[in-house]
């Protein structure tokens, strides 16, 4: 993919999600969704159990699986749509993803700009750090791609 083609996605992707933001909106209940709905719609457990067709004690081990975040996402599907809901499954990212990859960016020009300070220091060439930040944006335009960005160094 192309990097403005990428970009665009990244945008597209962040316009998309931040109908989603703050994700404290959707922090599951204390004992996990499916118990918080099925006792809100008064529904026992050997009810939603026979809506699933599994045993009750099943229905307790999927409410603490859910409530551990071990539970599989069939299972959650199969006991959403069991209490007639849709499952909703999404990453959100902390931030939007073109902050991401500025943030990736400038951290990975910082430390080699340093690393080449230092060694310039040593060796009695020091530079001036009055243009710094200059120097991380060009070394950011004309030394990274987007593919480089997750590359450890």
């Amino acid at each position: 993919m192309k990097s403005n083609t990428r970009k665009r996605a990244r945008l597209r992707l962040d316009e998309r999600l931040q109908s989603l933001q703050p994700i404290d909106r959707f922090r599951a209940p204390p004992r996990g969704w499916v118990r918080a709905l099925r006792d809100a719609l008064g529904m026992t457990g050997v009810q939603l159990g026979a809506r699933i067709g599994i045993r009750p004690q099943t229905v307790e081990t999927i409410e603490k699986s859910e409530a551990a975040g071990t539970i599989q996402l069939n299972t959650l599907r199969r006991a959403a749509e069991a209490l007639d809901c849709t499952l909703v499954y999404a990453l959100v990212p902390n931030s939007s993803l073109q902050a991401v990859i500025e943030a990736r960016a400038r951290k990975i020009a910082i430390r080699e700009l340093q690393r080449v300070a230092h060694t310039m220091r040593l060796e009695a060439q020091g530079t001036d750090n009055a243009d710094f930040e200059s120097r991380i944006q060009a070394y950011i335009r004309d030394k990274l791609s987007e593919r480089d960005l997750w590359n450890e160094i």
